[in-house]
């Protein structure tokens, strides 16, 4: 068996098993080793009931002292109540909806309990523990058992299980890393690598196999990264551009100042565009730096010389957005644009209309996502393309242009300052500008970083904002409930459950729905319209929103479990927030009383500047974290961070060079060492692996 085998070629997936495969997208046995745990349940020594530390999970052998109790707290909810006791204390064991449990305990008997320790009433309490036999307790001590995403239907339990006939089953052919690299930068061998992913013996072995994942991820991009950076270098601009004096009439005529960061940046972009060489340029700037009128100068230019400009958006609702600014700008300002909309919703009698005016050269300016720059879109002069961080070309979307004779100038805004040791780095093609300072009459966000406890309170603030007319968001790291529920991961909020529990604790006045990933993206720009047309109040989520919409109305962000994300990501959604005239609130609610923990979120509490807080991430944070921290939304590597990884991130930009330059030195013709390695990477680019799209 092969990794390129459909995911039927392992023992035990048929038709049926393979469609909730699917449904993870994994389609192939490659995608199926890639599917990496997110968390592992680690079996500790047994403790005593009086060492049971609240939020953490841990094994009891105890006592039943009373009878199984079922209370009907309401329709849907009923609560199972056991007592037990050992030498040096007492708690209670809490099952929710399983009234049959009560079966399995007899008073008078011991069990070997492991589950999460809550605070109930004031009394230590375990949740819906596993009772474990001495025997399998045993076999699992000290070892690490992996807990997968799932979908319904496909327990974490039957993901293990195919994973380990597909390692067993498959061909380990010759390692398409030499000896010499995995013996220069410290890297096991691939099949180790994959067994020590998702079945470590221990936390030594885990990180060795992660380092070697992470490194060769890494890798991948870096070398696409260098492959587009010597595609842009021998790229000349065919028809550089003029400046544009209406570009000045427009500064001069807005009601507010460009700061020195905006004029700054215009003047870089302006030169790129008037020059020889195509433009290959990042604005990097923190969250309402005012990235997007530089963005809109830039295409007035273009549009100005009789060219063409497409400004691509991460959503629908964003694309939508912007189209109608750049239409309202358009009549407040007497512009050139002759705007249009596209996008995946269109009827396709809509489309085919828009794509003969963006063909013909009627619409000069075409908002959308990355559908604008799709093979049946054909256009009459296109020379530039402003583009999120999320939409940068990858090598296939680069080779579409070239082969339809266009060469536009590229511009990439990223909203997530990062620092510019990492920036050069994965944003090698790109010539770089910081927009580093925020306009004047922006109100600063009001942070607060706090326990479970407060969340009351924090229920209150925002019942009494919405009674205001203001909009909030809770952000949650789950989508549902966890299905291993001794597993660490049990005390994290999911967003299915949490409005449910929201719609309960707050008033029927208040509008609330939720909003995740998983949903089909038609729900998706539903919901996101819906709350941007503030027909929805509260809005529970996944990091999802991270990059969604600017409703300016939206005056509250509540994180839950703010401990398992990245400062920069936590500042990233904090972004959602104080984009208005009125005060706006950051809460980030922590389970974790850890000092560590608390001193990295108190950053935020300090500080607003989106690049000191990413600096502070990759300081605070370390390779002990492993998959605690739920990674920032910029880079979608499948296993790495690059704060967490900025050591191994750096080490792969030391061999991508080593390999590439040997690759430009013999005219591109793989050198005997590094022949399987370009092997690989030709067949991943092939087959369209995410690793290129960047």
């Amino acid at each position: 068996m092969r990794q390129t085998d459909q995911v039927t070629a392992i023992n035990g997936i048929g038709e049926k098993t393979s469609a909730l495969y699917n449904k993870l997208n994994i389609f192939t046995v490659h995608d199926l080793l890639n599917h990496y745990p997110r968390d592992y349940e680690e079996w500790k020594d047994i403790v005593n009931i009086g060492e049971l530390r609240v939020n953490q999970v841990h094994s009891i052998n105890a006592l039943v002292i009373s009878a199984p109790q079922n209370i009907s707290i309401r329709k849907n909810l009923t609560i199972t109540t056991i007592r037990v006791k050992d030498s040096s204390g007492a708690c209670d064991i809490v099952y929710f909806n399983m009234p049959y449990i009560k079966n399995s305990f007899a008073v008078g008997k011991r069990y070997i309990l492991r589950g999460q320790v809550v605070l109930r009433n004031n009394r230590i309490a375990m949740e819906q523990p596993k009772i474990v036999s001495p025997h399998d307790f045993e076999r699992n001590l000290h070892t690490l058992t992996p807990i997968y995403p799932t979908t319904k239907g496909l327990s974490s339990n039957a993901i293990t299980k195919s994973m380990r006939a597909a390692i067993n089953a498959l061909l380990w052919e010759n390692d398409y890393l030499c000896d010499e690299i995995r013996k220069k930068y410290k890297l096991t061998d691939l099949k180790s690598a994959f067994m020590g992913i998702h079945f470590p013996s221990n936390k030594e072995e885990l990180v060795a196999s992660r380092r070697r994942l992470v490194f060769e991820e890494f890798l991948f991009f870096i070398i696409s990264v260098m492959i587009l950076k010597d595609m842009s270098s021998r790229e000349t601009s065919s028809y550089p551009m003029e400046k544009a004096e209406i570009c000045e009439k427009l500064i001069s005529s807005l009601p507010y100042s460009l700061t020195d960061a905006q004029k700054k940046v215009w003047r870089q972009i302006e030169d790129d565009m008037c020059s020889s060489h195509l433009m290959n340029r990042l604005v990097q700037g923190d969250v309402g730096s005012g990235k997007t009128i530089v963005a809109i100068l830039a295409m007035l230019m273009c549009v100005e010389n009789n060219a063409q400009a497409a400004m691509m958006a991460p959503t629908e609702v964003l694309a939508q957005q912007h189209f109608e600014a750049i239409t309202k700008m358009t009549e407040d300002y007497n512009l050139p644009f002759k705007p249009v909309l596209l996008t995946g919703s269109l009827t396709a009698r809509e489309k085919r209309r828009v794509k003969e005016n963006i063909a013909m050269g009627i619409s000069n300016v075409i908002i959308g996502t990355q559908a604008i720059i799709q093979s049946d879109v054909e256009f009459n002069d296109l020379r530039l393309v402003v583009t999120d961080e999320q939409h940068r070309f990858g090598v296939k979307q680069r080779e579409n242009l070239a082969l339809k004779g266009i060469q536009p100038h590229v511009l990439v805004m990223s909203a997530t300052p990062i620092p510019r040791t990492l920036a050069l780095i994965l944003y090698g093609d790109l010539d770089i500008s910081v927009m580093d300072e925020l306009p004047a009459n922006r109100l600063p966000i009001k942070n607060c970083v706090v326990g479970t406890s407060y969340r009351k309170k924090a229920y209150e603030f925002i019942e009494k904002q919405v009674a205001e007319g203001r909009q909030a968001y809770i952000i949650c790291p789950m989508v549902e409930p966890s299905e291993e529920k001794a597993g660490d991961s049990s005390n994290l909020e999911n967003v299915v459950e949490y409005t449910q529990k929201l719609k309960e604790v707050l008033p029927n006045s208040v509008r609330i729905e939720c909003l995740h990933g998983q949903m089909k993206p038609k729900l998706k720009n539903y919901i996101m319209e819906e709350y941007s047309n503030h027909n929805i109040d509260v809005l529970v989520s996944t990091t999802v929103i991270e990059v969604g919409i600017n409703v300016p109305n939206s005056t509250v962000m509540m994180v839950e479990n703010a401990e398992r994300f990245g400062l920069a990501q936590l500042h990233q959604l904090r972004g959602r927030v104080g984009r208005g005239k009125h005060q706006s609130y950051c809460i980030f609610i922590s389970t974790s009383e850890q000092e560590e923990t608390l001193e990295r979120l108190q950053v935020l509490n300090k500080s607003n500047d989106g690049f000191f807080i990413s600096s502070e991430d990759m300081r605070l944070r370390g390779p002990g974290d492993l998959f605690g921290i739920r990674q920032s939304g910029q880079f979608k590597f499948r296993l790495g961070d690059i704060y967490q990884d900025a050591t191994i991130l750096q080490d792969a930009q030391q061999c991508a060079g080593e390999i590439y330059s040997k690759y430009i030195e013999n005219n591109k013709v793989p050198v005997a060492e590094h022949a399987q390695f370009w092997q690989h990477y030709e067949d991943n680019i092939s087959s369209g692996v995410d690793f290129v799209n960047i």
